[in-house]
């Protein structure tokens, strides 16, 4: 299956494991492609995988992610630098934290092109390198990553089955059908039509000081991921022995939390102006393609825009071939709307500030929705 060859590099080691599942092959009489999905549509995104094969894409460039990791370490050894040479009043302290959070939102950028299996074409090494990145670089745990992102990119916008929107309806109503659903029920777990209000204040400054970091330690300590927790620790040891000769303990208090809000609010805006505004439902269970463009849009390509969202501007080539190195979008772009226009398929691109605006208009009709179903059933 298209996913299947999405997700996985080294496609001879993972069959193996297939084989105690298979329990024969089709009949000649049975159609391969299931009723639900596009035939045709299907076969040209196969075709389209191939000549990305033969193109050399699948194929990461090294120096491009060295220099990543290396801009990403010389800026976490600045931010410590500004506050060593500077002080610790508040003029150098504020510059340090921005600098120590662009080096956290960038190590995050780069952990999910290790985690995606990108960087390098051996498994092991991305696994190794994920782990120094995701777990002593930002402190949270590399398999509890792996474990939600798969699912999310297996399905994105797909309730039940895509961890991103399970947000709905504790904290918001998301899509058309899901707000109107509730409001009929009479549900009110929040006040949804002032969602995209309260949106500034909870979701952006609090995913990562709150959930995500209670979530990661949750999961890794539940799910036994040992060697990950080892790694976590190396963390908050650097971090407070590094820190902690310099700050006051009040200080160091406030420097992890005001780091993890902004890093939060840079993550959540970029990663939720690609999906939230797309739409949302039930698994129709569609073919590769049709699932991940009904549930993605692009952002305009530019230099400050690749290095600020970590070419996620290119969600749908992301997450149409999640193990391409991001240096190599751009490249097969023109090739994916070629396809989309051939089968009439939309291929959303958008400014950045009108995806983000996205967000909060998205959020803003569903509450309407929600309210006007609630109100008039």
């Amino acid at each position: 299956q298209d996913a299947f060859v999405a997700f996985h590099v080294d496609k001879v080691l993972v069959s193996k494991y297939l084989k105690p599942l298979q329990i024969g092959e089709l009949a000649p009489d049975q159609p391969s492609v299931e009723p639900t999905k596009n035939e045709m549509l299907v076969k040209d995104f196969r075709e389209l995988r191939a000549t990305v094969e033969r193109m050399g894409l699948l194929e990461p460039n090294q120096l491009f992610f060295f220099l990543l990791l290396a801009h990403i370490l010389l800026l976490d050894t600045a931010a410590w630098l500004i506050l060593f040479y500077f002080g610790t009043s508040l003029v150098p302290f504020i510059f340090s934290l921005l600098v120590l959070t662009i080096s956290q939102v960038q190590a995050s950028w780069l952990q999910h092109d290790l985690g995606h299996l990108s960087v390098f074409r051996k498994t092991r090494w991305n696994h190794w390198l994920h782990k120094f990145v995701m777990c002593h670089l930002i402190g949270a745990s590399a398999k509890w990553w792996t474990l939600l992102h798969s699912q999310h990119h297996s399905k994105p916008n797909c309730f039940h089955k895509d961890p991103d929107i399970d947000m709905h309806p504790f904290l918001f109503t998301l899509g058309k059908k899901f707000s109107v659903e509730l409001g009929i029920k009479k549900k009110k777990y929040m006040p949804y039509n002032h969602q995209h209000k309260y949106f500034f204040i909870t979701l952006p400054p609090l995913l990562f000081p709150t959930y995500f970091h209670c979530h990661t330690f949750y999961i890794a300590y539940t799910k036994k991921y040992w060697v990950d927790l080892a790694w976590m620790l190396t963390f908050y040891i650097r971090f407070f022995y590094t820190y902690g000769s310099l700050l006051e303990t009040k200080t160091l208090s406030c420097l992890i939390p005001l780091h993890r809000m902004l890093e939060s609010s840079w993550f959540v805006w970029v990663s939720q102006m690609n999906h939230i505004p797309m739409e949302i439902d039930y698994d129709k269970n569609l073919d590769w393609m049709s699932t991940q463009l009904q549930a993605t849009c692009n952002v305009e390509q530019s230099l400050f825009n690749d290095w600020f969202t970590g070419h996620l501007n290119f969600q749908i080539e992301h997450h149409l071939f999640p193990t391409m190195p991001r240096h190599n979008y751009w490249k097969v772009a023109p090739l994916v709307k070629s396809l989309c226009a051939k089968h009439g398929i939309e291929y959303q691109c958008k400014p950045l500030l009108t995806a983000f605006a996205d967000i909060v208009h998205s959020l803003k009709n569903w509450g309407e929705l929600w309210l006007d179903a609630y109100l008039h059933k």
